[in-house]
């Protein structure tokens, strides 16, 4: 397809636009509200994973294969999330505040969840961000949702559902994150393999992180933060957590969207750069708390406010705004793990603004990443169903699944 063309467009995530357009002020913040959260030693309940299959030792012939309409009609989908309940819905966030259900080819009319009565999205960066299901859903109708509410400040909460309805009058609000600007808000929430909810929060917005919340570990922003939300009264912070908070690892921009791999549990992080560089950042299953990603002191592999100093993980992949195939804002994405055995272990990830696809893998020893696709697409997120196909949810309103051509 021919490339896209984007002009006179804010990106939902751009690392320029608002940002550049505010004049940065240093005043500070009142302190962050979250739920009071006691440390706990309880290991919660470790979701089963994909069984492994053989990882492919190099990339597919894009040729062979294409991003597939399967929906369209939606409201500026954000994010793609299957239950993992054997049923085989899909559940999407229109970012105005409503998840829908795809099911058998279809989406359905009546909306899974509607809360756009509390969902503040007067900024392009606003709404509902991010939600994920509980590895227990089929028993207790948990998940669990990040939006922007009153004051533009971000919320964490867990509602109930059963069946295709979920009750908006159940919501039950976990953590309150002050928000100093409308964007870099983040949003991503997924459930790791030990059980434990994580959740990408932003640097809480302007431009080149005024507030310096990425190198601060006292501080929620600019954060993947881990919490178990099956003990203490809302949510507990497990004992290993390496700051005695709720943050697990730092230096972050805008993490939009992180995944674990489905068949190993890596971690796999999204961080949207500032002017130059978009990164993918990695972690290993098994990775203890506290890596440092480098933000601000780091764009990309690249100096920002400092230059490269030991301690800091660097990213595993980056891309140039400046080169032929650059963009404007990285789309993180999933490790493959469906039925085409080829595509299995390679971690697929787009740019917002070119609709360009990558793939990432680890071969010969080191990270090799190949432009794969040119979607011509604003890309929003990325998805995967329990059989570990993966999707693409564009701004435009329609969802692709990779297929076969």
């Amino acid at each position: 397809m021919k490339r896209l063309l984007i002009l006179l467009i804010l990106p939902i995530l751009a690392c320029g636009g608002l940002a550049e357009s505010v004049s940065p002020t240093i005043t500070p913040l009142s302190p962050l509200t979250v739920a009071p959260a006691a440390q706990t030693e309880s290991q919660p309940e470790i979701p089963p994973t994909q069984s492994s299959l053989p990882n492919a030792i190099g990339f597919p012939n894009a040729n062979n294969y294409e991003w597939r309409v399967i929906a369209s009609g939606l409201t500026r989908p954000v994010d793609l999330q299957s239950a993992f309940d054997g049923t085989g819905r899909l559940f999407i966030i229109e970012k105005y505040g409503v998840i829908r259900i795809f099911e058998n080819g279809q989406l359905l009319d009546q909306p899974f969840l509607n809360i756009d009565d509390r969902v503040d999205e007067s900024d392009n960066e606003m709404g509902l961000l991010g939600f994920a299901f509980h590895p227990n859903y089929e028993q207790n109708g948990y998940f669990y949702v990040n939006y922007t509410g009153d004051g533009g400040h971000t919320h964490i909460s867990r509602f109930q559902a059963s069946g295709d309805l979920a009750d908006p009058n159940s919501e039950t609000v976990l953590m309150v994150v002050e928000q100093p600007y409308p964007n870099h808000n983040g949003g991503a929430v997924a459930f790791g393999p030990d059980g434990y909810l994580y959740l990408g929060l932003g640097d809480g917005g302007l431009a080149g992180d005024p507030h310096k919340n990425g190198q601060d570990t006292s501080s929620l922003l600019g954060k993947i933060l881990r919490i178990d939300v099956n003990s203490g009264d809302l949510y507990s912070t497990p004992s290993d957590n390496p700051f005695g908070n709720e943050v697990w690892a730092y230096g972050l921009r805008n993490p939009w969207r992180i995944s674990f791999d489905q068949s190993t549990g890596d971690l796999w992080i999204g961080d949207v750069g500032q002017g130059d560089w978009e990164e993918v950042d990695y972690l290993p299953a098994g990775s203890p708390g506290g890596a440092n990603f480098g933000w601000s002191i780091m764009e990309g592999n690249h100096g920002y406010d400092d230059n490269p100093r030991p301690g800091l993980l660097l990213p595993v992949s980056e891309y140039s705004h400046a080169d032929t195939y650059g963009g404007c804002s990285v789309t993180g994405g999933y490790v493959y793990r469906g039925a085409m055995p080829e595509w299995n272990g390679i971690y697929l990830y787009g740019d917002y603004c070119t609709g360009y696809v990558w793939g990432l893998i680890l071969s010969n020893g080191g990270w090799q990443a190949q432009r794969l696709f040119e979607a011509g697409v604003l890309i929003t997120s990325f998805g995967q169903d329990e059989s570990g196909e993966i999707y693409l949810t564009t701004d435009s309103g329609e969802i692709y699944i990779l297929a076969k051509k």
